[in-house]
């Protein structure tokens, strides 16, 4: 576990959307544009909301999306290129934020040189994926059914040797941390002779692993992460808050406490991957995720917008993501300000959990439970205690007493 961890909020951007970028680009539109730059505007807005991590999905070369990379060692251009992205470690630097990259190290895209060399024959290139050769030529496995999408070959020492050589370049050049898409994809084993070499240069660095159902704890011990996305946990606060059944979450927040005795997960409300929170349940009911999501253990990431309680439903078809991946304006001043209540809450909530930092790892002891009513005391290791009454009649209501006494209220006559 890196010692700046624990005390990091991440606030998480997918870049090609922020910045406006072309998702499905022409040619023309693949031309160098440094839109990485945008970003810079944003940080002290960062600062403000309370976070100090700054979470970059796809910046890499890629096709489309950013999740079918073609060129690990290059930006994309149309987000910019190195200097682009040093100017940006700069700014981020300048205000004490880390900066974690998004590595899709499960597969690359079928535009990928190297895979377009395998699939014409040759043998070095082969070895990266996984290729059946059949009477009618070399047929790749893809990533759950995205033909576009070409499989490494995570038992080869070729693609070991590729990914350990890519994180450490990126974070010679100052990321800090690493998110691994798809690592629930990938064997646990390949991260296991993975990450040791790369930790021997970088031993501050933090590698997180996007894996949405398992046995967290046992896939974070086999592979040497520090910490996995905690699906199920988004899950129990949208869904009880939905539903009005607060068991699922006391069953869920049970679990949470034996992960937090191994690791500590990163825990969510939303991401770019999955509908809006307020879209989900209202912003009624989204403050009080929120509430949730900052008073118990882990490691906290807030998707970009969500602290603006921005609407986004993800749909499965083309262009699916596109309503949770929004451009942003050029300048926080010009948002909208009917955002500015859930802007405020996640700044007092986030100003709470500075002030308590034992937080990150604490656990949850269950008071009071019923469908529409639960209460719980988070406790620290060394006995700190945080008291959350969160009821659902006759309107949503959060009432967060710190340990020194200071009443948080959330809903109704609050916030």
């Amino acid at each position: 576990m890196s010692a700046w961890s624990d005390s990091c909020i991440w606030w998480h951007v997918y870049p090609l959307g922020f910045t406006g970028a072309p998702v499905r680009p022409t040619e023309a539109e693949r031309k160098l544009t440094p839109r990485l730059d945008a970003l810079e505007p944003w940080l002290d807005y960062l600062i403000e909301l309370g976070a100090n991590g700054l979470a970059l999905g796809p910046i890499f070369a890629s096709e489309t999306h950013g999740y079918d990379t073609v060129d690990f060692y290059s930006i994309d251009p149309r987000l910019g290129d190195d200097a682009a992205f040093d100017r940006l470690i700069a700014a981020c630097r300048r205000r004490g934020i880390n900066v974690m990259l998004d590595g899709v190290f499960n597969h690359v895209g079928t535009g990928h040189p190297r895979f377009r060399a395998a699939i014409a024959g040759e043998a070095r290139a082969q070895e990266l994926f996984r290729l059946e050769h059949t009477e009618d030529g070399v047929v790749h496995q893809d990533f759950e059914g995205h033909r576009g999408l070409a499989a490494l070959n995570h038992d080869s020492d070729a693609v070991i040797d590729l990914v350990s050589d890519v994180m450490r370049h990126w974070l010679r050049r100052g990321a800090m941390a690493w998110r691994l898409d798809a690592a629930y994809a990938v064997p646990p084993e390949f991260w296991a002779r993975v990450l040791p070499g790369v930790r021997e240069e970088f031993p501050e660095a933090w590698f997180m692993g996007e894996v949405i159902h398992g046995d967290y704890a046992d896939i974070v011990a086999r592979s040497g992460m520090d910490s996995v996305t905690q699906y199920e946990l988004w899950k129990a606060i949208w869904s009880s808050l939905l539903d009005e059944n607060f068991y699922e979450l006391d069953w869920c927040l049970k679990r949470h406490n034996k992960l937090l005795a191994a690791f500590t997960p990163m825990t969510f409300v939303g991401n770019h991957d999955v509908t809006r929170i307020a879209s989900k349940i209202g912003d009624a009911k989204a403050a009080l995720a929120v509430a949730l999501l900052l008073t118990v253990g882990g490691t906290p990431a807030i998707y970009y917008g969500d602290e603006q309680a921005f609407r986004g439903e993800k749909t499965e078809r083309l262009g699916g993501d596109d309503e949770v991946r929004p451009a942003f304006p050029a300048y926080p001043a010009q948002l909208s300000p009917l955002g500015a209540p859930m802007l405020r809450l996640h700044q007092e909530l986030i100003a709470l959990r500075r002030r308590n930092p034992w937080l990150a790892t604490a656990t949850t002891v269950t008071r009071h439970l019923d469908n529409r009513a639960y209460s719980y005391d988070t406790v620290g290791r060394n006995g700190q205690r945080l008291g959350v009454e969160l009821r659902l009649e006759p309107t949503p209501t959060a009432t967060v007493t710190a340990p020194d006494g200071q009443v948080l209220r959330v809903g109704g006559a609050g916030n």
